[in-house]
């Protein structure tokens, strides 16, 4: 593959975005034994952390791609090869792909050249939309059905006109994302209607928040930015009542986790501030994305475009203690 040393704004890894830890490459190049392939970005494919478009955990997302769940993981190249097309290579190099993303989100070269062996799979098409193109060669196009050898349709990024499992998790991660911007805005039921005995705590009465806008957005690949994640925010405060039975359920079937694991992915723990861990899990239907020394919110299947916040409350710190104990941690 060779690469190009442009900058891209997607939500994969692009040099110079500092975007989601991740980067896109610049003068990077691999050959998957079929021509040369530009690399335009690069993403991880783990328990830690993979692309959530793919599926609600680990082996879920290795499924849509065809894959084994090795417990190592994977690393996804993105690129287009001498006539434009749109590839995805999958590599079991996973330590290359981490310091070529790490590199190129510090705004640093790296030649993202993988070994020919470490080739696992050549898969039409890209799981999301990328802002870039390789330089002179046609503009990216989807290779024919089949091209890959595989029989499937090409891969392609989510539909952001629908409300569906991959859009509800891109929403989740974007609120993780945009934790700080969301959280600012959060106004707790109580200080609302403060003789409404609501709390808003983990134990039921969460309240809800008409966000549509920006979790589609969101869910898209877009960008949630301070604004529109602040006029969620004063949405919510001035739509605060108990919360539905779908959030209820989430709860359920998150502390359900604690006494059976699920499988690896499904909750992820990574850094935040302090001593602090981002969380996101998710399930059958429904996201949950929270800070542990913090509060949570949650996105439903059933209720597009809708993000509700769960106050702290009395049960949600050790709800998230023990999930957090549980979790897969980027290594």
């Amino acid at each position: 593959m060779t690469g190009t040393d442009e900058d891209a704004d997607a939500d994969g890894a692009m040099a110079g975005t500092g975007a989601d830890g991740e980067a896109a490459g610049g003068g990077d190049g691999v050959d998957d034994g079929e021509g040369a392939l530009y690399v335009l970005s690069a993403q991880l494919l783990t328990p830690a952390q993979f692309p959530s478009v793919f599926g609600d955990d680990y082996p879920e997302a290795c499924r849509a791609l065809g894959l084994a769940p090795h417990a190592e993981g994977y690393g996804l190249v993105l690129g287009q090869d001498e006539l434009g097309a749109r590839w995805t290579v999958v590599i079991d190099d996973v330590s290359l792909v981490a310091v070529a993303i790490a590199s190129w989100d510090c705004g640093m070269e790296y030649d993202l050249s993988p070994d020919d062996r470490t080739i696992v799979a050549s898969l039409a098409g890209w799981p999301l939309d990328l802002a870039v193109s390789a330089p002179g060669v046609p503009e990216p196009h989807d290779p024919e059905q089949g091209a890959d050898g595989t029989g499937r349709v090409p891969l392609s990024p989510p539909r952001t006109d629908v409300w569906g499992p991959a859009q509800r998790r891109m929403g989740a991660d974007e609120i993780a994302l945009q934790w700080t911007a969301w959280r600012e805005q959060y106004v707790a039921p109580e200080a609302v209607d403060s003789a409404s005995g609501d709390d808003g705590s983990a134990d039921g009465a969460p309240a809800e928040s008409d966000a549509g806008s920006a979790a589609a957005g969101s869910a898209g690949g877009g960008s949630t930015d301070a604004g529109s994640a602040g006029e969620a925010g004063r949405d919510a405060a001035a739509a605060a009542r108990p919360g539905s039975t779908g959030v209820r359920r989430v709860l359920d079937e998150a502390r359900a986790y604690t006494q059976n694991p699920p499988p690896p992915g499904r909750i992820r723990s990574t850094f935040a501030s302090g001593d602090a861990r981002t969380l996101r899990v998710d399930g059958p239907g429904w996201s949950l994305v929270a800070r542990t020394d913090d509060m949570a919110f949650v996105l439903l299947d059933e209720e597009p475009g809708q993000v509700r916040p769960i106050g702290r409350g009395p049960e949600l710190p050790g709800l998230l203690e023990s999930l957090d104990k549980i979790a897969v941690r980027p290594t």
